[in-house]
């Protein structure tokens, strides 16, 4: 569809909500009547060119008395996988002139829809506001609006006399689009934040389709293939990809089946996706996208699928998911998707935290990878950075991630521009998983930083400024492509090891000097509540007033002490070292029992050893530790395995400062440029 074209059809349905619903709803709410009114419209424009057939092959059925259900054979009539067997069109109602006669007409319309029709108009909820639209008098101006002739809803064009378009055919996805859009529309109105949430841009769809699939456009086969997105909102991802196979697949000769498969826990946007699959004429497809959490509710457990694009929700609170799966803690979660068993661990923990879910949703893909075919699976997933980076080793992001490089399922993560979404300016990552890599790839991760790949929109929607033309996403397909021949500005390749790190424990030995004195006393007969070691102390133990080798102090006063008949249990030498000990650089060390040394526990640090550090951990202690802390000790026996990356790290471009020639140079320019008047007024100063 035309930008122009598309611009009208927006401006228009923003002007039927501010002509129909003004002093009736609020602007907050004028979604709750617009977006069901627009699925119905598009519904009903589809059906118009059946609809007299349909209603006499009704007729004809209802006459015989025999099928209580033949909404399957007027589906067939209608050429769709759903329609509508009532009496009227929205266009045949907006001749109404009495309120109550339309009400009753406009409930028997909505009625007249199939089954899988009437799931989707009921997650709208249109039918609490027929009463209140009717008593307003707006019914009928709505309807009104909507079925301009200016205007077109249908997946058809409409044509002129001679067969040329007089007014373009509203495709799919761009349905989608317009209905993001007056979600954002309506929510800017009202200052709130969240349009765009579920909803990634045609560009960013458009590239994530093409990393899909563009490099295995040569191993696809005139077979079936699953697309799922576990987050699908509209269902736009799916539709793209949908697009992209099957023209590959043409270009290559083959002919392939493609299934879709979704899930969506919003109803609005869940509403759209099943509606978008039925005007397609897939009424399958629709009941393949499923309305619940994916996280809590997974609708497609056990399943594998082919291809599996998704931009789930990120820097939102998923403790909802807790409750719904028991009211439980986050620790006692087992699902399969999220807890493994991994380096020889059965609880091995993929979980993320509470208050940023979309790790959890690339756990979900992996868990669905094919592992049997030659094409195996393909994931493309949008990221924030928190991705690259959270968590500490041994913790669920870092152990996601280790699982990730470690399986060696990471292909690519491209970097892509800041400002792309509606909702948010932050920077975004693209995430290229696949279970059956090509040779060269193996055991490497390719790094694309795309974020100078940008068009700057002539206006602003919402947080969204830029824009990735197809010439920029063919820029970005050149790189990926390329691979190891890439230009380096752009794109690195690396092991996967190279992102991997050793956690170890750097311990530094427990140094006390021990001393009693008068300040210590008066602290332990405060707070020690131990009047008769109180008493030993000051009156046998005064002497002993202050001792750098703390083992011996600590062996002398237990010594006196039963010397003195004092019992002197654990509880005593505890205290003694609590109230009576300080520590100090100089002491000696101080030992346990068993003349093991202990560790001072503010001293303790940790350190992260890269995986690839010649020599490893040994080598990393004698070179990096030692030189500096010549008595630290480093526990590797228990160090823990970790990965995270930096693409500023690997793509930093320091700011060149200028010479100071440079400087003095501008300086000199700027004096004469002003005629000498600087020098003047300082020389008139002096």
């Amino acid at each position: 569809m035309k930008q122009s074209t598309y611009n009208s059809l927006k401006s228009f349905i923003w002007g039927i909500a501010t002509d129909c619903l003004v002093d009736v709803y609020d602007v907050g709410d004028y979604r709750k009547i617009i977006l069901p009114m627009l699925v119905i419209r598009r519904f009903d424009a589809v059906l118009e060119p059946t609809h007299d057939a349909v209603v006499a092959a009704k007729k004809k059925f209802e006459a015989t008395g025999k099928a209580t259900d033949f909404d399957p054979a007027l589906m067939s009539i209608a050429g769709q996988a759903f329609v509508n067997k009532s009496d009227f069109t929205l266009t045949d109602l907006k001749s109404r002139t009495n309120q109550q006669q339309l009400k009753k007409d406009f409930i028997n319309y909505l009625d007249g829809f199939s089954a899988n029709v009437q799931e989707i108009i009921n997650k709208f909820h249109i039918r609490n506001e027929i009463d209140r639209l009717s008593e307003q008098d707006r019914l009928g101006l709505l309807i009104e609006k909507f079925v301009d002739p200016r205007y077109n809803f249908s997946n058809r064009d409409i044509l002129n006399e001679d067969g040329s378009v007089r007014i373009e055919a509203l495709d799919n996805h761009t349905m989608g689009t317009l209905f993001e859009e007056v979600i954002r529309m309506f929510n800017e109105e009202t200052n709130v934040t969240d349009a765009g949430r579920h909803f990634t841009p045609r560009d960013i769809v458009e590239l994530i389709a093409d990393l899909a699939f563009i490099p295995v456009q040569d191993k696809i086969q005139s077979t079936t293939y699953r697309i799922y997105d576990g987050a699908c909102g509209t269902g736009g991802m799916l539709t793209v990809g949908e697009e992209h196979i099957n023209k590959l697949a043409e270009g290559q000769d083959k002919k392939v089946s493609i299934h879709l498969y979704g899930q969506e826990n919003a109803d609005e946007t869940y509403a759209i996706a099943r509606a978008d699959m039925l005007v397609k004429g897939e009424g399958q497809e629709a009941d393949q996208v499923r309305f619940g959490s994916t996280i809590s509710d997974d609708k497609f457990a056990k399943e594998e699928f082919d291809f599996m694009l998704s931009n789930p929700p990120f820097g939102t609170s998923w403790k909802s998911e807790l409750k719904a799966w028991g009211d439980i803690k986050k620790d006692e979660i087992n699902d399969s998707r999220f807890v493994i068993n991994y380096d020889d661990n059965p609880e091995y923990s993929l979980i993320p935290n509470i208050d940023d879910p979309q790790m959890l949703f690339l756990a979900n893909n992996i868990s669905k990878m094919k592992k049997n075919t030659e094409l195996g699976s393909r994931i493309i997933e949008v990221h924030n950075g928190s991705s690259l980076f959270t968590g500490k080793a041994g913790q669920g992001p870092s152990n996601l991630r280790r699982y990730i490089f470690e399986q060696d399922l990471c292909e690519a993560i491209v970097a892509i521009p800041e400002n792309m979404f509606y909702n948010t300016g932050i920077g975004t990552y693209l995430w290229v998983l696949t279970n059956k890599k090509e040779e060269k790839r193996k055991g490497k991760v390719q790094l694309i930083d795309a974020t100078s790949m940008k068009s700057t929109l002539r206006k602003n929607l919402g947080d969204k400024n830029c824009e990735m033309t197809e010439p920029l996403r063919r820029k970005v397909m050149e790189l990926y492509m390329a691979f190891e021949d890439a230009d380096p500005e752009y794109s690195k390749v690396f092991p996967n090891e190279e992102f991997g790190y050793y956690q170890v424990d750097v311990n530094r030995p427990l140094r006390l000097r021990g001393i009693i004195d008068e300040n210590h006393l008066s602290v332990f007969r405060e707070e020690g509540k131990d009047a008769e070691m109180y008493d030993f102390l000051k009156e046998h133990a005064v002497s002993t007033k202050e001792s750098m080798n703390y083992n011996v102090f600590a062996s002398d006063i237990e010594k006196a002490a039963k010397s003195a008949g004092l019992r002197w249990p654990a509880k005593r030498a505890n205290a003694l070292k609590k109230f009576f000990a300080e520590t100090d650089e100089n002491a000696e060390v101080v030992l346990d029992k068993k003349g093991n040394i202990e560790f001072d526990p503010n001293l303790k640090d940790s350190e992260q050893v890269p995986i690839l550090y010649e020599g490893g951990i040994d080598a990393f202690y004698k070179n990096e530790i030692t030189p500096y802390v010549n008595d630290a000790v480093v526990d590797s026996e228990n160090a823990i395995i970790g990965y995270e990356l930096s693409f500023t790290k690997y793509f930093y471009k320091p700011v060149q400062l200028r010479s100071v020639e440079e400087i003095v140079a501008d300086i000199r320019a700027i004096e004469e440029s002003t005629d000498g008047l600087l020098a003047s007024i300082i020389g008139g100063e002096v």
